[in-house]
């Protein structure tokens, strides 16, 4: 009963595209699904940098007022923080959707909810307007918690749209479009909040103009609604529903039959989310900050702003770049990061998921070892950092669009696939700009620890591609659990 009633559903989903008996079966067109999957992860992406960078540049302020530098810092951060707790919750509610009812419909609730939740918090009141002291910073869990939930079921079902529409030995390629999602959306994000820092005043920047990106985001959901209503469903997923081989409990299907799968490919993810989260939140932080303590006294008073007793007290040293000029150095990073992630879907395709991802987790291995040369040879050194950080950031994401779904059967293979991403996000993303943040005042602003913060979790992505099997030649569309 349980699997008539999802056909039904899916049928009464997909009318309007639906083939009429005698002819010929529809399918999405390469076009279509490089935009669904692509436009639905840059929006997603977009609305997550656009916190990303608001948490570090001014919800400090706006929202922990009354706290040290350090302190607001790492309240902001706790609330970042919050979205990865709420995402493995969302990759159990879209999962399960997604591997009942379908991947259509699932993707356009995911993109609704971030879409929404992104844009109240452009209209929230912060923690500075009188009687808000609590309310606003509360409100912003809450819109946090909202935008976690839905990454939580959007990444898999985008990677789901492109892997199950692509053509035989070009499920990488493929899986290669949602990454690219990634290093759109923050170059968009990031070039919305310089314009707006250069066309306002410091003040205005700080009063309104932090809100213009997070009310642009409902153009960007438009269109990803528009794109993502017209796709039919994917021919993996029709397979499953004609069947009758749709599971009744995904979570509970896979934890039964790919357990083991999960718990390795969330640790195969593990260190890609370090690196990307400390070449993103990290980095910014400890680019802006300034390089002593006179020159950070130096601006408090120039914005009117007195340095306190205590905030010199727990003041640690970064790199001194103003915020605009270090944002452009990171979009000139994230650039590698698109391009690289172009590159390694034919790569992965030739030389198999696994074998790739081991020499480019090496290279994260040593990559973290370097932080503290490249961090001190100024500009060319910091500027060589975040190119080489993040064209491995390409090199090791862009075969995770096709790793992951391909470790699950066809039946579990949304919840499964978002499970052990979003499960990751936990032990590698959630908590990395804390313990990055933590790591580098215990080194009295060295990035000696951050260093070895990301190596070792490089060390425990290597153990977990050991132990995994290539997944390239499998049979993708008929492996039901």
């Amino acid at each position: 009963m349980n699997a008539r009633f999802s056909r039904k559903c899916y049928y009464m989903s997909s009318t309007a595209t639906s083939p009429q008996p005698g002819s010929a079966q529809q399918v999405n067109s390469r076009g279509r699904v490089i935009v669904a999957s692509l436009i639905g992860t840059t929006v997603e992406f977009y609305d997550f940098y656009v916190y990303a960078t608001a948490a570090v540049l001014v919800f400090p302020r706006l929202f922990f007022p009354g706290q040290n530098e350090t302190t607001q810092l790492l309240s902001s951060f706790a609330v970042f923080g919050v979205a990865f707790i709420a995402r493995p919750l969302g990759s159990i509610v879209f999962g399960h959707f997604g591997d009942k009812f379908g991947r259509k419909g699932t993707l356009v609730a995911s993109l609704l909810t971030m879409g929404i939740a992104t844009f109240l918090i452009g209209c929230l009141p912060t923690a500075l307007v009188p009687g808000w002291g609590f309310w606003a910073p509360a409100l912003l869990v809450v819109m946090r918690f909202a935008q976690g939930l839905a990454l939580g079921g959007e990444w898999s079902g985008a990677a789901l749209l492109a892997t199950e529409n692509a053509p035989a030995n070009k499920r990488a390629i493929y899986g290669t479009f949602p990454q690219l999602g990634a290093p759109i959306g923050f170059i968009i994000a990031n070039v919305i909040f310089l314009v707006a820092s250069y066309v306002l005043t410091p003040a205005a920047f700080e009063a309104w103009g932090w809100r213009v990106p997070f009310l642009l985001s409902a153009v960007m959901v438009i269109i990803g609604l528009y794109v993502r209503l017209k796709l039919i469903e994917t021919p993996a997923f029709t397979k499953v529903l004609e069947s009758n081989e749709v599971a009744k409990l995904p979570l509970a299907r896979v934890f039964k039959s790919s357990w083991r799968q999960l718990i390795l490919g969330t640790f195969i993810m593990l260190a890609t989310y370090v690196l990307f989260y400390l070449m993103t939140t990290f980095t910014l932080t400890y680019g802006t900050r300034p390089a002593s303590l006179d020159a950070a006294k130096a601006a408090a008073e120039k914005a009117g702003k007195p340095m306190t007793e205590a905030a010199a007290a727990a003041f640690v040293p970064g790199l001194g770049f103003t915020r605009n000029d270090f944002l452009w150095m990171l979009i000139a990073g994230v650039v590698f990061f698109g391009i690289f992630t172009l590159v390694s879907g034919p790569l992965a395709e030739k030389y198999g998921r696994r074998k790739m991802l081991l020499v480019v987790t090496g290279g994260i291995f040593v990559f973290g070892l370097l932080f503290v040369p490249l961090f001190g040879g100024g500009f060319i050194g910091t500027m060589a950092l975040l190119i080489i950080g993040f064209s491995l950031m390409g090199l090791t994401f862009g075969p995770m669009g096709a790793l992951l779904p391909e470790l699950f059967p066809t039946n579990v293979r949304y919840t499964g696939s978002a499970v052990s991403y979003n499960v990751s996000s936990i032990l590698g993303a959630a908590v990395a700009p804390f313990i990055a943040v933590a790591l580098w005042e215990q080194a009295d602003g060295s990035p000696v620890l951050v260093g070895i913060y990301l190596t070792a979790m490089a060390v425990l992505t290597l153990v977990a591609l050991f132990l995994s099997k290539e997944t390239r030649d499998l049979d993708y569309e008929n492996n039901v659990a």
